[in-house]
């Protein structure tokens, strides 16, 4: 945990040196040179590291209970700044806002401008600076869970990053009282920090420091990529540590092969558990957690939380899924299939919604996708991540098998494992007195067989790596240029478009072009317009877009085939990810 907590101090230095500081180092500047109070810079400093230590430890969490965008604190924090910058500029307003602390008695702190209440703003509009060195550095800490890890972690590296912000708050303050003939003028002053820390606020709402922060020389890359390095080494060992532990059950009692991939943060088990035999011959594979953090149930009695503790006595299967995931699609017809037909036998299957993209994170986008999929059976949102990491599971889709006392019996990761479960399910309800089952479920299995398929393309710039033509400009509206050739398994963006981290969004006469090969070709997106298909110059077909982000067909082939997609977008879609199958 020391290692992990000098990382992320480091860390936020270097993202306090880093270009991403841009869009809060006028209001600073200007909020340290408003007051002759030398308490005045560390007030706002230590507001900013109180806000962004406080949201990043509950702020998602609340905002997911509540089913609010995850982007509100930086409005909240955008509307304080407007609300400081006119107590700043009109004396009558700043009265106002000073009077609930003169009320408590804190005139003095009053007296000071209120600098604490600046940096809580400034916190809530600088914790989208911290990108990637942070998000992996609370990686390792394992950032769904609230704890005095991430706690410590977070604080770390709001301490980090307040250092040279106060070394610049400070330099602006003794800038401005040193200079005598300014000292008379401080009112004056103040009120051309209002109009700073207005101003400032109004950019950031618009977006207008986008160009700075992605254009200004990336003189700390290197160091932020070492930082990144350093905090994968922890992120790897903490997965080794955190295997799923029915797959370490398994390779220890069974002999099974396991792996890690990638950093450590994903893994892939060459056998699903259990081999269909009777239920006396599937391993015990430990106590199945109860659900966890869950924000939210439907198609339950009154949609109120179920608990394993009741469920005792019947046989469960938790299915991790999210709903825009194509590889959760082609499993749900199987999971759907079993619950209608041995439900009356004893299985109850709970679907445990974990989100993959903010707009899953909406109970309501999760309800209506979940209705047109035709999932009748309990569904839990696991918003935070609680039971998905009680079962340190790393899929979509994920099945666990649980007995009639609690024990987790058997699981299967991806796709494609339908015949195994299905027995392993036949015999947990044999072995609990069922002695007629029905006849086992007739879903064709639809798994991609073929090692030619193009990989999953995710279009945002976190996630994309196999773009080609003009190169990518993050957050900034641009033209684009694709290429005369694509290669295989590469796609090119064309007209204007905004690549956000996890989304591209569409502006005049944008195009996608992707060189697949796939029988099936799908795409992500939400917005409300409509995409002109072609193959290899051919139109194809008209898709239309309108509610909640959904998974939408591009191709469907009977067998596999190789060419180029060309889509022609209306202005404002937003695509996320290419599947394929």
């Amino acid at each position: 945990m020391i290692e992990l907590l000098a990382i992320a101090f480091v860390g936020g230095l270097i993202t306090g040196i880093s270009p991403c500081i841009i869009p809060v180092l006028p209001v600073i500047m200007a909020g340290g040179a408003t007051d002759t109070s030398r308490r005045r810079p560390f007030l706002i400093i230590g507001g900013l590291i109180v806000s962004f230590t406080l949201q990043e430890f509950v702020g998602a969490t609340v905002l997911n209970a509540l089913d609010l965008p995850l982007s509100l604190t930086k409005w909240v924090g955008i509307g304080a700044l407007f609300v400081l910058a006119a107590a700043l500029i009109f004396p009558a307003i700043g009265d106002l806002v000073q009077k609930p602390f003169a009320k408590l008695g804190a005139t003095r702190y009053a007296q000071r401008g209120g600098g604490f209440i600046l940096g809580l703003s400034l916190g809530l509009v600088f914790a989208p600076c911290a990108g990637p060195v942070y998000s992996a550095v609370a990686a390792a800490t394992d950032k769904h869970d609230i704890s005095a890890n991430l706690l410590f972690t977070a604080l770390a590296y709001a301490l980090g990053a307040g250092v040279p912000l106060l070394i610049l708050g400070l330099l602006a303050q003794r800038a401005a009282t040193r200079w005598s003939r300014l000292r008379p003028h401080l009112p004056a002053v103040r009120r051309w920090a209002g109009v700073i820390v207005g101003a400032t606020a109004l950019v950031i709402a618009v977006g207008g420091f986008d160009y700075l922060q992605t254009h200004t020389p990336g003189f700390t890359s290197a160091l932020e990529n070492s930082v990144e390095s350093s905090a994968c080494t922890q992120l790897a060992g903490l997965s080794h540590e955190k295997l799923n532990q029915y797959v370490v059950k398994m390779q220890n009692d069974e002999g099974h092969s396991f792996s890690c991939t990638g950093s450590g943060s994903s893994a892939s088990t060459t056998v699903a558990a259990g081999n269909g035999a009777a239920a006396s011959t599937l391993p015990k594979l430990g106590d199945a957690p109860n659900f966890t953090g869950i924000v939210s149930w439907f198609n339950t009695p009154g949609n109120k939380p179920l608990s394993l503790s009741a469920l005792k006595g019947k046989v469960v299967l938790i299915d991790f899924w999210t709903y825009s995931c194509i590889n959760c699609q082609r499993s749900l017809p199987h999971v759907e299939g079993w619950y209608n037909d041995y439900k009356k036998d004893g299985l109850v299957v709970v679907g445990v919604s974990t989100p993959e993209f903010p707009f899953e994170h909406v109970v309501s986008n999760v309800h209506s996708a979940a209705s047109r999929l035709g999932i009748d059976y309990p569904v839990a949102i696991d918003n935070n991540y609680g039971t998905w990491d009680a079962y340190n599971n790393e899929y979509w889709p994920a099945e666990y098998l649980i007995d009639q006392t609690g024990q987790v019996r058997a699981y299967d990761f991806g796709e494609g494992g339908y015949s195994t479960m299905e027995s392993n399910i036949r015999s947990l309800l044999a072995a609990n007195g069922v002695q007629h089952l029905p006849a086992r479920t007739d879903v064709p299995n639809k798994t991609p067989t073929s090692t030619e398929l193009t990989p999953e393309s995710y279009l945002g710039y976190e996630r994309l790596a196999n773009e080609v033509g003009t190169t990518v400009k993050n957050n900034k509206t641009m033209v684009y240029k694709a290429p005369s050739s694509i290669p295989a398994n590469s796609l090119a963006f064309n007209g204007t478009w905004t690549v956000h981290s996890e989304k591209a969004t569409a502006g005049p006469n944008a195009t996608l072009s992707l060189n697949f090969t796939a029988d099936d070709v799908y795409l992500v997106m939400s917005g409300t317009g409509t995409i002109d298909v072609s193959d290899n110059g051919k139109f194809l077909r008209k898709v239309t877009v309108s509610g909640v982000p959904n998974l939408y067909t591009l191709l469907s082939a009977s067998n596999l085939q190789s060419g180029t997609l060309t889509l022609s977008m209306s202005p404002g879609l937003e695509a996320y990810d290419f599947t394929f199958g």
